[in-house]
């Protein structure tokens, strides 16, 4: 009988722990444009990355379940021409549980993003090759601290309309 009380706690504090699961990864969104091609082939390559990062969550039908969008616009120039321009929202529906609302938040906006965003640059990669130019090799990005970016940002703008 003991044991049996012992096991119904550990099941209901193994419920109460913080739930992280993977569910699915997946293209929401992809373009790539190259307005200049071929004429850009026969140009000197000397290119400028520009970067255009976004992040967007929704909460599922499901309880505990969330799909996080991580948007990037990668824009390429080759002096005042652009060379291409690929567009990727890569998605993924997470499951997650038993979190406080700050470790939700943060969670689903910096986490989150952070699983995604390694399939997001090999998307770009292969959309870039498929184009017929260089490979592009995105550098990593730092979630976490873009994160606490905007929630410093988010808090200077909430004492300033607090002020007016």
């Amino acid at each position: 009988m003991a044991d049996n009380q012992r096991s119904q706690e550990q099941q209901q504090s193994q419920e109460q722990q913080p739930q992280f699961a993977l569910q699915r990864i997946y293209i929401k969104d992809l373009s790539f444009e190259s307005p200049k091609s071929p004429k850009m082939f026969k140009s000197q390559w000397q290119p400028e990355v520009k970067l255009d990062l976004n992040t967007t969550n929704t909460a599922l039908e499901e309880e505990g379940l969330y799909e996080v969008v991580l948007s990037l616009t990668v824009t390429v120039t080759n002096g005042e021409e652009t060379a291409f321009m690929v567009e990727v929202e890569q998605a993924g529906i997470f499951l997650i549980r038993n979190l406080d609302a700050a470790q939700l938040h943060h969670t689903l906006g910096a986490f989150c993003p952070n699983v995604l965003f390694p399939y997001a640059r090999e998307t770009v990669d292969n959309m870039v090759n498929r184009g017929s130019f260089p490979a592009l090799m995105l550098a990593p990005v730092n979630f976490d601290a873009l994160y606490a970016q905007a929630m410093q940002q988010a808090q200077q703008e909430a004492a300033a309309e607090s002020v007016q």
